[in-house]
């Protein structure tokens, strides 16, 4: 039986929790290791037990039929983690969520022969498998380092008469943060790690707390959103500045086509990711928020949901956007559209994307041992 809903399944695309301090290139975006804090853990299970009312609880409006609502099946839920960028903070974040997703349950429990009955640790806690999906491997998750082609595109962003325009006017602004970013450039490239420095020192430093002027971390957070979206944005969807979309949308399409299959036991997705895919993926999209584009970096715990419906004219699709643990799911338009047949999508993107590594290679113009790119040299 089909639920009232019509909801097959949903790709769950999220962004990490709270973590110290993150440095990135600002050429190159290579980026420094960083950490989870315990905020961070616990807006990803908040995260994840906002999910679990949306979608694993029989009462939702969107509740899945025929999934397992309390003892997780691995057959249902398949879950990848970015190991690139800050490293361990993505694979972190998604353990917290998963733990809001199936919280422990005493039904994880055996009985042994001899009629004893053990209950799993931590209270029946679940061990769920996480796929780490490596950049030294892949470059699915990771995809804009060790890409002289992105590299490329953003020297030529930062030399552009907007960005010049927006270095100009946020030169004064710059000028009065120049005491709080800890010694760190003022030069406009380098705006996403200051912004970075001051969000960090303002969740956890008090004195910095009570020193920075109250308006400083938004404009920080506004000048930053437009170097970012600049960045990870293009003219066109197969332009070099959507790579980090180009390289996701292939795994998002598979799943979206798995969970149309009925044959297909896949019923939830949950991809965890950095801000950046969010940007591209908004722009080749061209994803809309009560009329407005979609701009500049989600906050922490952000996430999208790509539910899939059925239709009489096949399995239909749709974008939900959280953003951050305050935020609830709002309906966004794709294309213009409310939703969309899950295979007018996949072939209105599908030219754009990236599918394997030795695509990323030749798009990227990378052709040294970077994930064996010399080996396809002609």
């Amino acid at each position: 039986m089909v639920n009232a809903s019509g909801l097959l399944g949903v790709v769950l695309l999220a962004r990490h929790g709270d973590r110290l301090e993150f440095f990135q290139d600002p050429n190159t975006y290579t980026p420094t290791e960083s950490y989870i804090t315990p905020l961070g853990s616990v807006q990803e299970f908040q995260l994840g037990t906002y999910l679990r009312a949306q979608y694993l609880t029989p009462s939702s409006p969107s509740f899945i039929d025929g999934i397992s609502t309390d003892l997780v099946d691995v057959n249902q839920l398949y879950v990848r983690a970015d190991a690139g960028g800050g490293g361990s903070v993505i694979l972190n974040s998604v353990a917290g969520l998963l733990q809001g997703l199936y919280p422990a349950s005493e039904q994880s429990s055996i009985t042994l022969a001899n009629g004893s009955a053990i209950v799993g640790p931590l209270s029946g806690y679940q061990y769920i498998p996480v796929h780490s999906v490596e950049p030294t491997l892949v470059p699915t998750l990771n995809s804009w380092t060790s890409c002289p082609a992105f590299d490329s595109h953003v020297a030529a962003f930062y030399s552009s008469s907007a960005f010049q325009e927006k270095a100009q006017e946020a030169a004064p602004f710059l000028e009065s943060l120049t005491p709080y970013v800890g010694g760190r450039s003022t030069n406009f490239t380098n705006m996403w790690n200051m912004y970075d420095f001051v969000n960090v020192q303002y969740v956890h430093n008090q004195t910095f707390y009570d020193t920075i002027p109250p308006a400083f971390p938004q404009i920080a957070s506004y000048y930053a959103s437009f170097h970012e979206d600049g960045v990870f944005t293009d003219e066109s969807p197969d332009g070099i500045g959507n790579i980090a979309a180009r390289t996701l949308l292939p795994l998002a399409f598979a799943a979206l086509q798995d969970i149309s299959d009925e044959t297909n036991p896949l019923l939830i997705s949950l991809i965890e990711i950095s801000y950046k895919p969010f940007i591209s993926l908004f722009n080749v999209m061209e994803a809309t928020l009560n009329g407005s584009d979609i701009f500049g970096i989600v906050d922490y715990a952000a996430a999208v949901a790509l539910e899939v419906r059925d239709d009489s004219y096949g399995p239909r699709v749709s974008m939900m956007f959280k953003n951050g643990t305050s935020d609830i799911f709002h309906p966004v338009k794709l294309f213009g559209q409310q939703d969309l047949l899950v295979e007018e999508l996949v072939e209105r993107l599908a030219w754009s994307t990236v599918n394997t590594t030795q695509e990323w290679c030749h798009v990227c113009g990378q052709t040294t041992s970077v994930l064996g790119c010399s080996n396809y040299v002609q």
